[in-house]
């Protein structure tokens, strides 16, 4: 299914750094059987129906300028920079 190298490439790709790669491959491998999962569940004979809406019953854009400095306004900044919380 997935290998190690699979996730590190990826992990490449997207600027993450990852240590241990081999920690990720159960994780994938638990994701892509849920997939299986969801895909064996037999909803292809379920009927989707939508509503069409005219544009005419949507509300019009409008540009509300803000004029207060919105990183003042936030809880956590320092700076021009606006902290997160950690990601384990």
């Amino acid at each position: 299914m997935v290998t190690e190298e699979e996730i590190e490439q990826v992990a490449k790709f997207m600027k993450i750094d990852v240590h241990n790669h081999k920690e990720y491959v159960e994780k994938v491998h638990n994701m892509i059987d849920f997939f299986d999962i969801l895909d064996s569940a037999g909803v292809e004979e379920e009927e989707v129906t939508m509503n069409d809406l005219p544009l005419s019953t949507l509300r019009e854009d409008k540009h509300i300028p803000f004029e207060d400095k919105l990183i003042e306004k936030l809880k956590n900044f320092k700076g021009t920079y606006v902290r997160a919380p950690k990601m384990i």
